[in-house]
């Protein structure tokens, strides 16, 4: 099966991508069959430059695009639909994160003390009043 995925690029911590098709079981850094574009996150406008009419080919000829390619083709225009989740949360750290968000939940509904006002006892004031009159 045939997938249009990103292959990272670039130096060091400053990633850029190309977007290429290539066999999905083969690696990413490996050889693909054709050069589709260019991805740049890191610039200002985040820099998409696309071979559409090579993109819709590929598309018609049943070329899958990765859930991140998925989401970029939806904001270029090229695709349909709606976006795809592309980040998968393992079920051990949801779980980590629902326990987070129910110690906050647990410390937000105890309700705080208030302090205790001085007062007299209300038969020392009963006992004021009368020794006043």
């Amino acid at each position: 099966m045939l997938a249009i995925r990103l292959q990272r690029i670039g130096k060091k911590k400053q990633p850029t991508y190309r977007l290429v098709i290539s066999e999905n079981a083969k690696d990413t850094q490996g050889d693909s069959l054709e050069i589709l574009g260019h991805y740049n996150p890191l610039s200002k406008d985040k820099t998409l430059e696309i071979k559409e009419d090579k993109i819709k080919y590929w598309l018609d000829k049943g070329a899958q695009p990765s859930n991140t390619v998925h989401n970029l083709l939806i904001k270029v225009g090229l695709v349909t639909g709606d976006k795809k989740k592309s980040v998968v949360i393992t079920n051990k750290r949801q779980a980590k994160i629902d326990k987070k968000k129910a110690e906050v939940e647990a410390k937000a509904a105890v309700p705080k003390e208030k302090p205790i006002e001085e007062s007299k006892p209300e038969e020392t004031v009963t006992e004021e009043k009368s020794k006043e009159e």
